[in-house]
């Protein structure tokens, strides 16, 4: 039976060679290159959160099975113990039939540790039972990336198929991560949260496509960036123009009501020839312009401060989320050459 399946896994592996090797083939003759990627299914379930929580699961039954079985070898070798121990005072009968009880207990184990444990056993069939949903998960997760990105063929590392060697590049294990995480998140992000993650995987999938186009993005995102600041920048400087010209006309309206009304209040009205009292208004009036400019050349003042605190706070938060931005690129970048590292140095093992 073992060689039957050896001999149809040869076949398979044989029979999907043929039909890679005639694709290549004709994709040649037709002048068009074959898009091909892999994955790493037990890196895969390793790292989504449901497996944990299975494999937690099958444990804890795993380990009451095997406590089972250190009960009953306890017992065997107890029973072993008491025969070595009481032979001499037994007849030959007796010592037989114990003999036989031990066998039938040894060989009951033996059938209840391949039940629990066996190639077919409890332990695998509840395995597959709980890891298909989340193989399933991550079989049409591939299938969708495949189509979205027009692959030909991804293949899964970590199965039957013998991969000598595998381009970091072409590995779509975290990215098949990164949509699962997403699909499982979906209830729990706004509408917002959702669009900036489709966002950033889209980014994610251009560098990983065409790592000089991130690059290229990056600078345009600066320049868009610098853009944006200097028409801001100008935006406050009109705004504060025209304010401080709306003041200035303000102020010209009151000195001109103010003078009117002057004009028209009977007791401001004095002979011309009382030159005290005319020098005494001009000064008071002057004094009162003098006033005014002050409080609006005061006003003025305050508004630009504030409007210059503003731009630092504008300016300082764009610098934080710029920072924290490139921290988490490089803490991605970093993570993912210690994947490559590692699976490296697996492979060279």
């Amino acid at each position: 039976m073992i060689v039957e399946i050896n001999f149809i896994n040869v076949m398979r592996k044989h029979f999907l060679i043929a039909i890679i090797a005639l694709t290549f083939s004709a994709a040649h003759a037709q002048g068009k290159g074959v898009k091909v990627g892999y994955i790493d299914m037990d890196y895969i379930l390793e790292k989504a959160p449901e497996y944990a929580e299975a494999k937690n699961q099958l444990e804890q039954k795993a380990q009451v099975w095997k406590q089972e079985i250190e009960v009953k070898k306890t017992e065997i070798t107890k029973l072993k113990e008491n025969l070595n121990t009481e032979k001499v005072l037994l007849t030959k009968e007796l010592i037989s039939e114990r003999e036989e009880a031990i066998a039938f207990l040894e060989k009951e184990l033996l059938d209840y540790q391949q039940k629990r444990f066996g190639p077919n056993g409890d332990l695998m069939i509840q395995k597959a039972t709980l890891i298909k949903p989340i193989q399933d998960q991550v079989f049409n997760t591939v299938q969708d990336i495949a189509e979205r990105m027009k692959y030909d063929f991804v293949f899964d590392k970590s199965s039957d198929m013998t991969m000598l060697f595998a381009a970091q590049r072409f590995d779509l294990s975290d990215r098949v991560l990164r949509e699962l995480t997403r699909a499982q998140k979906k209830d729990q992000l706004s509408k917002k949260q959702l669009k900036d993650q489709e966002k950033q995987d889209a980014l994610d999938d251009m560098a990983a496509e065409n790592p000089d186009q991130i690059e290229r993005q990056k600078k345009i995102d600066e320049k868009k960036a610098a853009r944006e600041k200097l028409l801001e920048e100008r935006k406050l400087a009109a705004a504060e123009k025209k304010k401080a010209m709306e003041d200035r006309r303000q102020q010209l309206l009151e000195e001109r009501k103010n003078k009117n009304k002057k004009k028209e209040d009977p007791k401001t009205e004095k002979s011309d020839d009382i030159v005290p009292f005319k020098t005494t208004d001009k000064k008071a009036s002057d004094s009162t312009v003098t006033n005014k400019k002050a409080e609006a050349d005061a006003k003025r003042k305050t508004a630009a401060e504030e409007r210059q605190k503003l731009i630092d706070e504008r300016k300082k938060v764009l610098d934080e989320r710029r920072k924290k931005i490139l921290e988490d690129r490089e803490k991605a970048k970093k993570e993912k050459e210690d994947a490559l590292k590692k699976k490296t140095e697996e492979n060279k093992n």
